[in-house]
């Protein structure tokens, strides 16, 4: 990446932007421009921390570029240049078939899929995910397509660095990306492992700029100070990672996650954690079971929601019947978190400090930790 970087640092649009598409701010503002623009952003979304509210973590500006291991891109054929893969317009697709906020994995995989799959009227892609080293093909059909291509396609391992490929069919492709169709591995293995050596698979949520997340990951360990006796709550736990940190402390652990694969991944990550899979308000009296033995100094929660939040039931929760006396959130929608925030603390809670990310530069996104303790 870094002789990658030394060209597109020139000036202008880097090699491989297109102008049009969506998944970056239109004016390529530069990370200082970023910064600030973040910054004012939280300053008005999070008004009621400011005096709690670090300034912007971010990486090297190198890392701006060739981030992004996990995509989920439109697929469309055209007739003329077969399959084109990139973001959804209102006016049609934007093609990114060299995108430099991709990693080179990623690139390397949407040229072999560019040139291997076949014809629409045979192969009915709508979207190609990938997770790291797992990629997926989810096409919108009832039936098993023709798979005689692979055959003669290259190894998409040595070709791309891929280590599983799988074929989803899903009916209902479209506004929804995977279903309850059929999962087959077409190549490779099932499961990868990441830099922390952590098993996932190819639905498994990861954070798009590891390093970030790990600086995010031992704060939140830091301010909770999990020890042995105390239980740790991990809300939206996903493949179990913050899990092993908590267990790595001594403490105990319990995750509550709704992916089935994820938890498959967890039971592996963190052995011997508490996992229940549903969604947490579904499984509030099993946690209530579970920290019942705990005094109310000993109780941690963590959590790590998607955009829409924590759910309604939460907030009032974790301030009477979860009894918590520590907790960390981390949030990639400001908007959310503040509303979350304002429950929490009207539920017992005060906010000591916030820590924003840059998780996702060249957008609008940011993703900040929140610490709080019981007043």
């Amino acid at each position: 990446m870094v002789g990658e970087w030394e060209e597109w640092k020139g000036g202008g649009l880097p090699r491989g932007c297109v102008p049009c598409c969506p998944g970056c701010a239109p004016d390529m503002a530069s990370a200082a421009e970023e910064r600030d623009r973040k910054m004012a952003w939280l300053e008005k979304s999070l008004a009621l921390w400011k005096d709690r509210r670090e300034d912007l973590r971010d990486g090297p500006e190198e890392q701006r570029w060739g981030y992004r291991d996990k995509v989920c891109l439109r697929a469309a054929w055209l007739p003329e240049t077969g399959w084109a893969l990139g973001l959804r317009r209102k006016d049609g697709l934007v093609a990114i078939p060299e995108c430099p906020r991709h990693s080179r994995r990623v690139r390397n995989m949407i040229s072999w899929l560019r040139h291997h799959l076949p014809a629409a009227e045979n192969f009915p892609l709508v979207y190609y995910v990938q997770a790291g080293g797992q990629g997926t093909l989810v096409l919108k059909s009832r039936e098993d397509p023709d798979l005689s291509w692979m055959e003669t396609a290259p190894d998409p391992g040595e070709a791309a660095g891929l280590e599983g490929l799988w074929l989803h069919r899903h009916p209902g492709a479209g506004r929804r990306v995977f279903g309850r169709g059929s999962w087959r591995l077409l190549w490779g293995v099932p499961r990868s492992r990441d830099a922390q050596g952590l098993v996932y698979g190819p639905r498994s949520f990861q954070q798009v700029r590891p390093s970030l997340h790990l600086e995010a990951l031992e704060r939140a360990e830091a301010f909770l100070s999990p020890k042995p006796g105390d239980g740790v709550v991990d809300l939206y736990c996903g493949t179990g990672g913050s899990l092993r940190r908590w267990q790595e402390r001594g403490a105990m652990a319990l995750g509550v996650e709704m992916g089935g694969e994820a938890l498959e991944c967890a039971a592996v990550n963190a052995p011997g954690a508490t996992l229940l899979r549903g969604s947490c308000a579904q499984r509030l009296p099993q946690m209530d079971r579970w920290l019942d033995p705990l005094a109310p100094e000993r109780r941690l929660f963590y959590a790590n929601p998607p955009r829409l939040g924590l759910e309604p039931e939460m907030g009032p929760w974790m301030g009477s019947r979860g009894g918590f006396v520590r907790g960390a959130y981390l949030s990639c929608s400001s908007g959310t978190l503040a509303r979350d925030l304002k429950v929490l603390e009207r539920e017992g809670f005060a906010v000591v400090s916030l820590h924003p990310y840059n998780f996702f530069p060249g957008t609008p996104h940011v993703e900040v930790l929140a610490c709080l303790h019981r007043r």
